[in-house]
């Protein structure tokens, strides 16, 4: 039994480093990318990931409206990048 777990000790590290270097960082990345989508609201100034800059016009539950130029777009929630903070 010892014997066991002492060769299945490297594969077990192993596993352990590559959750915690690798994996959780990336669900942390996809839980904040979703709270930005969800917090979305009229007048915020946004860039999509197709690199079109616009300010928020109307959001419904899956889409949102852009006004870039006074010219109306609409997009998925999720094709926003970042919303821009004017410091």
């Amino acid at each position: 039994m010892e014997n066991i777990l002492i060769q299945l000790s490297p594969i077990i590290l192993m596993l352990l480093i590559f959750y915690f270097l690798l994996i959780r960082p990336q669900q942390k990345r996809q839980r904040q990318i979703k709270e930005m989508h969800d917090s979305l609201q009229k007048g915020d100034k946004i860039i999509t990931i197709g690199g079109l800059h616009g300010v928020i016009d109307k959001v419904d539950e899956d889409t949102i409206v852009i006004n870039c130029n006074n010219t109306k777009l609409t997009f998925d929630r999720t094709s926003v990048r970042e919303v821009v903070k004017e410091d």
